[in-house]
């Protein structure tokens, strides 16, 4: 009884737990952004890195965030500390757009 007790306390406090910040990267490759989409809570911490051999930028379609040019093997990191939906897009080439949510409720 006791044993079940504990496992039942162990259960309700990991239920309780909030979900902790991460790290998250996102490749540029082949003129796309992997992943595409991406769900996050807050306080998570992005980074692109560019592994295309040509340059590449991450821009927020209301600017909340941009980079520099990204070389090959560059990178850009932004903290989503507030929840919403951020769209982006490569400012080079517009066709490659990638899209974060953060939401405490993940």
């Amino acid at each position: 009884m006791k044993k079940q007790l504990q496992f039942a306390l162990l259960g309700t406090l990991m239920v309780a737990l909030p979900t902790f910040a991460q790290d998250v990267r996102i490749d540029i490759k082949e003129f796309m952004f992997a992943p595409v989409d991406l769900n996050i809570p807050p306080g998570t911490n992005v980074t692109w890195v560019n592994d295309d051999q040509i340059p590449h930028t991450v821009m927020e379609t209301h600017k909340a965030f941009h980079s520099a040019a990204l070389d090959t093997n560059d990178s850009f990191s932004y903290r989503f500390d507030n929840p919403g939906t951020f769209e982006y897009f490569c400012a080079l080439h517009p066709q490659m757009i990638g899209k974060i949510v953060v939401s405490a409720q993940l």
